[in-house]
């Protein structure tokens, strides 16, 4: 009998050794939460990589090196939120047809690219956020009559083959005549010459070139939006714990004034005041 007591205790005291052993490796990084997803590459590296836009003036636009934007301050927001420093970033540049991609092979941690959340993209990845809700508008001069897209009939109509916004006015508005070209930075020069009564996209695009040195004082967003375009922040489908902490991170940005300075020093420099972050329609993660 006593015997049996001391391989019984033996045994348990293995089992114990053997449990300290894993819990060492499962802080393998120095975290030691054991944390995962994007809170936790946060801790155990001091480092995320962010995929963001390139080529939109005021929301990211790469310039040698360095990028600059909205969504730049909004990323660095973030990243500062989840302990990481701007010299811990590693920008990634990114297109509209690789954000899924990116995500979901661990290009990158995190994407804020004019990213709008839809059903068809929660299919695929996690979304925190929206941060800003878009939504098609016009851009026009300055000293234009133009209230709103119910005023097109008989107006040339600049925007990009292909996309949605040119789809919606065809669509929407027939007696607009619409001129379409493959990228909005060609509308802009028609735009100042007259060539064209109004360029239009999603509203904060717009600002942003109207934001531009070159047409400083020049353009003026319209302010009459005719659909929904929420920004949101894409992560890994299965990153719960990582999408809540950004949301948080929104929330804090959006009481302690960060997130107006972020609009201000970017976006705002267009004279378009800076958009109230409604914190009751952060997205639910994924949760049911």
């Amino acid at each position: 009998m006593r015997m049996k007591r001391m391989a019984a205790v033996a045994a348990v005291a293995g089992l114990a050794v053997a449990m300290a052993a894993c819990g060492g490796d499962s802080d393998e990084g120095g975290s030691g939460t054991g944390a995962s997803g994007i809170v936790g590459k946060a801790e155990s590296q001091n480092k995320l990589v962010i995929g963001v836009k390139a080529d939109q003036p005021g929301l990211g636009l790469q310039t040698g090196s360095q990028y600059e934007g909205f969504d730049i301050e909004i990323a660095k927001i973030i990243a500062k939120g989840l302990g990481v420093e701007e010299s811990g970033i590693e920008w990634k540049t990114t297109v509209s047809a690789n954000r899924e991609p990116f995500i979901e092979q661990g290009t990158v941690d995190l994407v804020v690219a004019t990213y709008t959340i839809n059903d068809e993209r929660k299919q695929k990845v996690n979304f925190a956020g929206p941060y800003y809700v878009a939504g098609q508008d016009l851009l026009v001069k300055s000293d234009s009559t133009l209230t709103g897209p119910d005023q097109l009939a008989g107006k040339t109509v600049c925007s990009v083959t292909g996309s949605t916004p040119a789809k919606r006015i065809t669509e929407n508005y027939p007696d607009a005549k619409l001129q379409q070209f493959d990228a909005y930075s060609k509308c802009l020069p028609l735009l100042e010459n007259g060539q064209v009564d109004a360029v239009t996209t999603d509203d904060i695009i717009l600002a942003g070139y109207a934001a531009q040195d070159q047409y400083a004082g020049k353009f003026k967003v319209v302010g009459s939006t005719f659909s929904d375009e929420p920004y949101g922040i894409g992560l890994k489908k299965d990153d719960t714990t990582g999408c809540e902490k950004v949301n948080e991170i929104l929330t804090a940005a959006a009481e302690d004034g960060s997130y107006k300075a972020a609009w201000d020093a970017t976006l705002g420099k267009s004279g378009t005041a800076a958009p109230e972050l409604d914190t009751t329609k952060l997205t639910h993660c994924g949760a049911v």
